[in-house]
């Protein structure tokens, strides 16, 4: 069992005597997160704080296009399902990580039958619930579908995992098929008064609402949000610049598809098997009906009031796992590492997940990260800093 292997470093004692498995399944919808958070600066009053080990040190790995529930009718769908399972295990076993994040795409929903397609979550989660390690999801255009949604996962997620602290956005927040918004504190010790480090979630939305698509992009009132939030955190925490943060969007900003042609692939390495064109980021699809930038009110408030923001990390592209650096913002943007079995691929591309290493002493200036192949290969280690991608 993976349990066995102790993989998470966090203080896990408000998790003993969970309900098991079974009892997760069967427990009311009543469980599930209340709306309004009565404190909205402590949203998770009711479970164990996320802290930094006592070696002063946090990692937070990343598992991306998982794409679970594909072709349930022909054999190799449920196989390639139990394959990412597998990956999960290994990379779980591999990099012990302090807290997860799955970056959208869990559930090819177009492909999954409507009357059991969130049995899918207890699946994917699977791994994440027998190793009792903490995390939380943002959500991909496959999540949107015929036959599944983002608030659905969402709410099944809330329902079977103690471990997990994905959630809701506030009432108004996020448009039509985009409730994914929040964030998540780090704290440097458990019992510290404000966090350190703010994991931040944003629903990039995309995907069917039958008849009509959905919106590609982060809906604007994301970005009064961001706004709103960042100055209570400053009200009651002190000024951001004594806080770090990472941001996860499932889909990336629009602004990636121009960076593409400028990386560097000495300095700046990773894998590059996807050109970004139309549907490869925010606001590409209906351009002459919507415009190309329609991403732009949540990009400005981002790197506006989100400050020491490490990286803002994106999936969706299979063959895609760089990091850059935007030049008029100055904020580093990353790519995953397909991590499922399911969605697209191509030979050589490989799964696995990317995985960021932050330490107390250079929280505020630095992180490093890197890509950790299923073969236990370590490949494409960078230390994001100030000198990232300036070129």
């Amino acid at each position: 069992m993976l349990f066995s292997l102790c993989i998470s470093f966090l203080t896990i004692s408000k998790w003993q005597g969970l309900a098991s498995p079974l009892q997760i399944h069967l427990a009311a919808p009543s469980q599930l997160q209340p709306w309004p958070v009565v404190d909205p600066l402590d949203p998770y009053p009711n479970k164990p704080r996320i802290h930094f080990r006592a070696d002063s040190s946090f990692k937070l790995t990343v598992f991306s296009d998982l794409h679970f529930g594909e072709n349930p009718w022909n054999v190799w769908g449920p196989i390639q399902d139990q394959k990412s399972v597998v990956v999960m295990q290994k990379m779980l076993k591999l990099e012990k990580p302090d807290f997860v994040a799955i970056n959208g795409d869990l559930i090819t929903g177009e492909d999954t039958f409507r009357e059991n397609s969130t049995m899918l979550i207890d699946m994917l989660t699977g791994p994440l619930r027998e190793a009792r390690v903490p995390f939380a999801s943002s959500h991909g255009n496959h999540d949107n579908s015929i036959n599944i949604t983002h608030l659905e996962e969402i709410e099944r997620e809330q329902l079977i995992a103690p471990t997990s602290y994905t959630r809701r956005a506030p009432p108004g927040v996020g448009g039509d098929g985009g409730p994914g918004n929040y964030w998540v504190p780090v704290y440097a010790h458990e019992d510290d008064n404000f966090p350190c480090l703010i994991i931040w979630f944003f629903d990039s939305r995309s995907g069917v609402e039958a008849p009509r698509l959905i919106n590609d992009w982060v809906d604007e009132s994301v970005a009064t949000w961001i706004a709103a939030e960042t100055a209570l955190m400053d009200a009651k925490w002190g000024p951001s610049e004594l806080r770090a943060a990472i941001a996860f969007v499932h889909v990336p900003p629009h602004i990636m598809e121009s960076l593409q042609p400028k990386r560097d692939p000495v300095t700046e390495p990773g894998m590059d098997g996807d050109v970004l064109g139309e549907g490869s980021t925010q606001s590409s699809l209906e351009i002459e009906r919507f415009g190309a930038d329609r991403d732009r009110p949540f990009w400005e408030a981002l790197t506006k009031h989100v400050k020491n923001l490490h990286a803002v990390v994106s999936g969706h592209d299979h063959g895609n796992e760089w990091c850059t650096r935007e030049p008029n913002t100055k904020q580093v943007l990353c790519f995953n590492k397909h991590t499922g079995y399911g969605g697209y691929s191509k030979p050589g591309w490989g799964h696995g997940v990317r995985t960021f290493h932050f330490t107390l002493q250079n929280l505020t200036s630095s992180v490093d990260t890197w890509i950790t192949m299923e073969n236990g290969t370590r490949i494409d280690a960078v230390t994001l800093d100030a000198t990232y991608g300036v070129k």
